[in-house]
């Protein structure tokens, strides 16, 4: 098995509605996005998955976060932009880009520091 990592990064505020602490505050982030991508065999180039396609889906999901206030970006202007959620979000919008390609998505993590990070994977 072969696995396909791209990171990519948006900054962006964020607050989390009915948190009980400074992050109810609107505050920002650098998000930092790596999706991992799983491939049972190599084309007849040699690779699984072309690191740039995998960048241009990235970056064209993340671009309508980036620069922005989250809660009032669908689908956060109705759910909290919590790491979770920005991670699921991603995953379900990169997901039928890849319908095509021989590859699955194992799963997209969200990092809004160096220390904190979430990873949202399918069942």
């Amino acid at each position: 098995m072969y696995e396909i990592i791209v990171e990519r990064h948006f900054d962006a505020a964020h607050c989390l509605r009915g948190y009980q602490g400074k992050c109810e505050a609107l505050h920002g982030h650098r998000f930092r996005v790596i999706a991992r991508l799983m491939a049972s065999e190599l084309n007849d180039i040699g690779i699984a998955y072309d690191f740039t396609s995998l960048r241009q889906h990235l970056d064209e999901i993340l671009s309508r976060f980036d620069h922005t206030s989250l809660n009032d970006v669908p689908p956060f202007d109705k759910i909290n932009p919590s790491s979770e959620n920005i991670a699921s979000t991603i995953y379900n919008e990169l997901r039928p880009r890849l319908t095509e390609a021989p590859v699955s998505i194992c799963c997209v993590e969200v990092w809004e520091s160096p220390e904190s990070g979430a990873v949202y994977s399918p069942d």
